[in-house]
């Protein structure tokens, strides 16, 4: 089966540039183009798409709204943010907002490709320790929302103990290695963390141990 894709972005050339790589690639499908984030978010709620390329600044309702307004609707649609910087406050907000990649807009297009089949086979591309770099600079000048960090009163003592590891950036095999298990356990218990909080993958995971402060910036 194709991944279906939608395409936000508020420059027609950009969306039409894009369209042209994915599509010529078999197993890729571009269902939609939105040219703001009010625009997008009613087509991922209307096509169902897997993958959302969503442009962060577009005028009117701009792709970090949209991100939230997605992901708030309970869409399986993953969400990767275009973005023109690789280490800004909107790249942060958009993570925080339910984003499970970003991705600079002059990405070579094999990159573009691979980045939505990972993310459509429910992997977060964005490497944890890329995702910690980013909390480090911006979690102090950007509070959360308003949002309420789940309880971690659900999760056992391990999986709290996996969840602080993931934060700190470390791959299962390292978790393994440091907690003397299996990297199938790891995985195990990786899975199970992000079930009972509902979390979509593990860069939101890193996001959550900042917030509930299992972890805390670098710069603290």
């Amino acid at each position: 089966m194709s991944v279906r894709v939608v395409l936000a972005d508020d420059q027609a050339l950009v969306r039409g540039g894009f369209r042209m790589i994915l599509e010529a690639r078999a197993d890729l499908e571009v269902v939609g183009e939105a040219g703001d984030g009010e625009e997008a978010a009613l087509l991922v709620e209307r096509l169902r798409p897997d993958v959302v390329l969503m442009d962060v600044r577009m005028p009117g309702v701009d792709g970090l709204e949209a991100t939230r307004r997605i992901v708030a609707s309970g869409s399986p649609a993953r969400v990767i943010v275009l973005t023109t910087y690789d280490v800004d406050e909107s790249v942060f907000a958009a993570l925080r907002a339910g984003a499970s990649a970003f991705l600079l807009k002059d990405v070579r297009p094999a990159e573009l490709v691979e980045a939505v089949r990972v993310v459509a086979r429910g992997d977060a591309l964005l490497a944890p320790s890329v995702t910690r770099r980013l909390l480090d600079r911006f979690v102090t000048v950007l509070p959360d929302p308003g949002a309420t960090p789940p309880d971690l009163g659900s999760l056992t003592g391990r999986e709290v103990e996996v969840l602080r590891l993931v934060a700190l950036a470390l791959s299962n095999s390292e978790i393994a290695e440091r907690l003397v298990l299996t990297e199938a356990t790891v995985k195990t218990h990786v899975s199970s963390m992000l079930r009972k909080l509902g979390l979509r993958d593990r860069v939101q995971a890193v996001v959550l141990a900042y917030d509930v402060g299992l972890v805390r910036p670098r710069s603290l």
